[in-house]
């Protein structure tokens, strides 16, 4: 695996390729992410990772400067995985000045769910990605569907910028007890980390009401939230949306449920398509 810090090596690199597939992470990197790499490993002739901290998608309370890096590990299992190329440039190589000019999503889809509880998280998610795009200018890209209202403001994004990249979706990877994997779950310690798998079976249940024919959908986020919160929960949203555009469902539109929550100090997310 080469290891590269530079967009100009990065470049340089990439030149003999025509089909890069790429994988963007912030590192700390678990099976989910290496799921992805192998994944996009067969979509291109060289398959790309990069790791890279992005402060503009942190506000100011969250936690930037406590975020895992887990250098050594990371390349180690990337390596393992099959990636061929790691990017992993510093804050001063991808923003050598103020970054003034920024990819602003629509307020419809990015100032709702996540975007409402996280101001200006995907205004940071979006400007970052751009930017690796313009890096790498990869021909694949490949997103963990666990971050479900980030994959489909980004894939939005790509198309009305007409960028030549074809988004994929990478199933979430799961623990044995259907807790979704995350960077996050570290912080976890071992007690919270037995009781966060009662988000995924909290929209387990709402999925499953749903499948059912139960059509009050408010009622049924009102006592999916009242669950979370009688365990010690402090939950942000549990929703039932429409999985086109994350809308309010109306009869007969494919649904998805979707959750964040925190237990003790950490916040996970998750969703379930129904």
């Amino acid at each position: 695996m080469k290891i590269v810090h530079t967009i100009a090596e990065l470049r340089s690199h990439l030149a003999q390729f025509k089909h890069p597939a790429f994988v963007p992470t912030m590192g700390n990197l678990h099976e989910g992410h290496l799921a992805l790499v192998r994944q996009a490993q067969p979509l291109g002739d060289v398959t790309v990772a990069s790791i890279f901290v992005n402060r503009l998608q942190f506000l100011p309370h969250e936690d930037f400067d406590t975020y895992p890096r887990t250098w050594d590990s990371d390349c180690e299992k990337l390596q393992i995985a099959g990636c061929d190329v790691l990017f992993a440039p510093s804050e001063q190589e991808l923003y050598p000045e103020p970054q003034t000019f920024k990819v602003q999503p629509p307020a419809e889809l990015a100032d709702i769910l996540e975007g409402y509880f996280r101001p200006g998280f995907f205004v940071g998610v979006c400007t970052v990605v751009m930017k690796m795009f313009a890096c790498v200018q990869p021909r694949v890209a490949v997103f963990g569907q666990k971050d479900y209202q980030q994959q489909m403001i980004l894939r939005r994004m790509v198309q009305q910028f007409a960028l030549p990249i074809e988004i994929v979706a990478g199933e979430t990877t799961r623990a044995e007890n259907g807790l979704a994997l995350s960077s996050r779950n570290g912080y976890l310690s071992e007690s919270e980390r037995a009781e966060a798998v009662h988000l995924s079976l909290a929209l387990k249940a709402m999925a499953t009401a749903l499948k059912a024919g139960t059509t009050d959908i408010a009622a049924l986020e009102a006592q999916a939230m009242k669950s979370l919160t009688a365990r010690g929960w402090q939950p942000d949203y549990l929703v039932a949306r429409r999985r086109s555009d994350l809308q309010l469902p109306a009869p007969g539109d494919a649904l998805v449920v979707l959750g964040a929550a925190k237990i003790g100090a950490t916040r996970l997310i998750d969703n379930l398509e129904v």
